[in-house]
């Protein structure tokens, strides 16, 4: 499962991507600043919340899969979510 130990996003880092057109972030994690973040205009999908911030050793990776909860989630998925979950999808999905 994800880690419990840290805050892997803040305030900070969520307003960055909402300012780069993000309409969500899922974290397999925690977070940090949730009073702030619920205030934004941007969806945000965690395990828990927790006051210690990460030290941020690796850089990380981009455009690679990513597996947890059961799901892969590849670069260019469509994803969806609300307060009941998660949907991903190779396809964006249309609504009649």
């Amino acid at each position: 499962g994800g880690s419990k130990r840290c805050a892997l996003l803040g305030d900070n880092i969520a307003e960055m991507g909402y300012k780069n057109g993000w309409s969500g972030i899922i974290i397999n994690g925690c977070i940090r600043d949730s009073a702030d973040i619920a205030k934004m205009p941007l969806g945000v999908k965690a395990l828990a919340t927790y006051p210690l911030k990460s030290s941020k050793r690796d850089p990380g990776m981009q455009n690679v899969p990513v597996s947890f909860g059961g799901v892969i989630f590849r670069p260019g998925d469509w994803l969806y979510a609300d307060g009941d979950g998660v949907l991903v999808s190779a396809d964006e999905l249309k609504v009649k």
